[in-house]
């Protein structure tokens, strides 16, 4: 999955839909981290909103691991030359 990075100059944060955060496979990267505290980042697809949230649960089934772990894959195939350019950010100042 593909996320457009086009920053302005001097731009250091671009916001990102719920929608493009899920897909990505970062909200399930994070969630794994979050549910060991009994938290987790929720998100509403009607409204594209993501906010915290308890949860009782901890963990992912083994479908969902492997959608996961392919969907962060693919992000990071699909934008690691953005990435690795935004890692020199102070030569674009």
């Amino acid at each position: 999955m593909k996320i457009e990075r086009n920053f302005e100059p001097n731009e250091m944060v671009k916001e990102i839909t719920g929608k493009e955060f899920r897909e990505s496979g970062m909200l399930w990267y994070i969630n794994q981290q979050l549910h060991l505290f009994g938290m987790a980042i929720t998100w509403n697809p009607d409204t594209d909103e993501i906010k915290p949230a308890l949860v009782k649960f901890r963990g992912f089934d083994i479908k969902n691991n492997d959608e996961g772990y392919k969907k962060v894959s693919n992000y990071l195939k699909d934008n690691i030359a953005d990435i690795e350019v935004e890692c020199d950010w102070m030569d674009f100042i």
